[in-house]
């Protein structure tokens, strides 16, 4: 059998007919990695899985919830869409958008943007827009746009998103064979937290939610919304989370945590995944694994943990550059050469 992306292979739970037109690029069906090396770093009394997003058609867990969004607003008729974007939502909007055959239109805030992201949308041919201001600024404007114009909005306000996006715990399952008892996942907009507790649920099985937020960008932690959000971890820098009540809700009811870690946290997390595990994760992915590494010594012993990594290193590639050691320059002589790398 041909694997078809996660319409297909879920359609029994998602919200399709057959006359809905399945826009997909095959994204799901991601892996989960035994992280070994990471195990033993921690002090190896833990079963530990990296659910790598990374693997999607454009590079990021985004694709669940939109070959779904955009399915629906075909369906529907529409023949545009339009969101607000740190950058993930905004490449993902507007290949599968391109892939249908529709105009998308992307607000991101001006400066806050990784270079990696921003590419794909516009080669994607989406119409970008940057806003003097902040994600949450940005969203404000698309809300009212679509409110008033012919327009269908794609963030994780769009119910389908979400809907999507709970494929990737039924995966989770699928894999393991019964839910893990901590489930660690970075928190921006707080629409992933949100599908995830929906999907475990919905399969009657209800890990402990580890949500993370960076502490410049922390308002559900802190409990009010953060107007100047500050964190190198772009794609979680939000100030004012749309799914805000939901993430307290599955944290609340998995008798899970929201909670913050700092950017150096999130940079040796970052680091530590490159180096241990040779994944290669943008920023706000590593929030999951440095919120494990805050936790590791409160967890109960033998837990089955799984992390999402939630998009790839090189939707960040400064970042990357900024982070890593950087090249020697040495002349063509093979004794320096040698000496160089060790030998």
């Amino acid at each position: 059998m041909i694997y078809r992306g996660i319409i297909e292979r879920y359609k029994k739970y998602l919200p399709v007919t057959d006359k809905t037109p399945v826009i997909t690029l095959y994204e799901g069906n991601t892996p989960l990695l035994h992280a070994k090396n990471l195990e033993s770093v921690l002090g190896g009394n833990i079963k530990l899985y990296l659910k790598f997003e990374g693997t999607n058609p454009t590079g990021s867990f985004k694709d669940r919830g939109m070959t779904m969004a955009i399915s629906k607003a075909v369906e529907d008729g529409s023949r545009a869409v339009i969101c607000a974007s740190t950058g993930n939502t905004a490449a993902s909007a507007a290949a599968y958008s391109a892939r249908a055959g529709i105009k998308c239109s992307v607000i991101i805030p001006d400066g806050s943007i990784a270079l990696g992201k921003l590419s794909q949308a516009m080669m994607h041919g989406a119409k970008v827009i940057a806003l003097k201001g902040n994600f949450d600024d940005a969203l404000k404007i698309v809300l009212e746009i679509t409110e008033k114009y012919p327009i269908t909005l794609v963030n994780s306000l769009n119910p389908y998103r979400i809907e999507g996006q709970k494929t990737a715990a039924f995966e989770i399952i699928d894999f393991l064979g019964c839910a893990p008892d901590y489930h660690f996942i970075p928190v921006g907009n707080a629409g992933n937290i949100t599908a995830y507790w929906k999907g475990y649920k919905e399969w009657k099985t209800r890990p402990k939610m580890m949500g993370f937020q960076a502490s410049g960008a922390a308002p559900i932690v802190k409990g009010k919304p953060i107007k100047n959000p500050k964190t190198i971890a772009t794609a979680i820098k939000i100030g004012n989370p749309a799914s805000w009540k939901k993430a307290e809700q599955a944290r609340d009811e998995s008798k899970g945590v929201i909670d913050i870690v700092t950017d150096a946290e999130i940079i040796k997390a970052y680091k530590l995944l490159a180096s241990l595990e040779g994944i290669f994760v943008e920023p706000a992915s590593a929030a999951s694994v440095a919120g494990l590494i805050k936790y590791k010594t409160k967890l109960e012993k033998k837990s089955c943990i799984v992390c999402t990594l939630t998009g790839h290193g090189l939707k960040d590639p400064d970042r990357a550059i900024k982070s890593a050691t950087q090249p020697k320059v040495i002349d063509q002589n093979m004794k320096k050469i040698l000496k160089a790398i060790g030998l």
